[in-house]
């Protein structure tokens, strides 16, 4: 049930190519749920495009007008009677579903949410902002430590997941990864790797690669590059259909992968390894909007090769 008189703002995707920054009501926390006030929340390159462009292939939920967002870190402020003792926690959010006729899709581009207290981890205030980075570090994680997984001896895409599957793989205790990039202006920022363009490595026998960026044309490429028996593991979000040549792949005996989403068990992985130092999140959001632009700062996540990650703060409206 809405509380009358209250409401929040959320960026609404009202159809494919078109935002708007909409007032909606908000409802009270039930018994189990919290009251977040969002602080910062993260543009996601990959599904949040589609979902802009409306290349999103068919998907749960799917459909406009729409909330978009899994990446909110905020401060528990309001909760139902079985949460209390949360309040006053800095928690990262994956999204919400509490925008009444809008759907959450995945929900987390608002001022305000309300959402079960079991979806909400807690997290070391130092980390601030960085904390809209757990959903993608989960994400590196899962596809890292999936039974029978091989740490990557490549990588390709040296975005933000890249980064931090070549960190996590190192924090694991792997032996630190190759990374493609042709970006120039990507290829700065290696911690304990190595970043080359593509056409500057020779090699073709790769034992492990992961490939996060999401580019479906690029398959029989980087299984040219496996050693006989190697595995390829698909670690991005492909909006197009997948196909490959056949006599490469059966030359190498090739293995082919594909990492899902993640699970609480790898966001709370991940939380342990920063909490220890063993991994960093720092140096990975290069741009901050303002909500009151939002379109603006979509644009420049979409279309701005220099923007690692963008954030949303929503201090300014709280």
């Amino acid at each position: 049930m809405a509380d009358q008189g209250k409401s929040i703002v959320a960026v609404v995707l009202e159809e494919p190519r078109r935002l708007s920054l909409r007032r909606l009501p908000l409802p009270s926390p039930a018994d189990d749920e919290v009251v977040v006030d969002i602080e910062w929340s993260g543009i996601s390159t990959g599904t949040e495009r589609l979902l802009w462009s409306g290349d999103m292939p068919p998907f749960p939920g799917m459909g406009y007008p729409l909330v978009p967002g899994y990446e909110s870190a905020g401060r528990i402020v309001e909760a139902g009677r079985n949460a209390r003792s949360r309040i006053g926690d800095r928690v990262f959010v994956p999204g919400a579903r509490c925008f009444g006729d809008v759907r959450g899709l995945f929900g987390g581009a608002a001022s305000t949410l309300v959402v079960a207290e079991k979806r909400t981890m807690r997290f070391d205030n130092a980390l601030g902002e960085d904390g809209v980075l757990f959903a993608l570090a989960a994400t590196a994680y899962h596809a890292l430590a999936a039974q029978g997984a091989r740490l990557p001896e490549l990588i390709v895409g040296h975005g933000v997941l890249g980064r931090l599957l070549a960190r996590i793989a190192i924090a694991r205790g792997g032996e630190p990864p190759v990374v493609w990039e042709k970006n120039a202006s990507r290829a700065s920022g290696a911690a304990g790797y190595t970043v080359v363009d593509p056409d500057a490595d020779p090699r073709r026998d790769y034992d492990a690669i992961y490939d996060v960026s999401g580019d479906a044309a690029l398959l029989n490429t980087l299984i040219g590059r496996l050693a006989r028996g190697g595995e390829l593991t698909l670690a991005g979000f492909y909006s197009a259909p997948l196909s490959f040549a056949f006599p490469p792949a059966f030359m190498r005996e090739a293995r082919l992968r594909i990492a899902a989403e993640w699970s609480e068990t790898d966001l709370l992985a991940v939380r342990s390894l920063v909490e220890d130092g063993r991994l960093s999140l720092e140096g990975l959001i290069t741009h901050r909007g303002d909500p009151n632009d939002a379109g603006v700062a979509y644009s420049v996540a979409f279309d701005d090769p220099s923007c690692l990650k963008m954030i949303l703060d929503w201090r300014t409206l709280l």
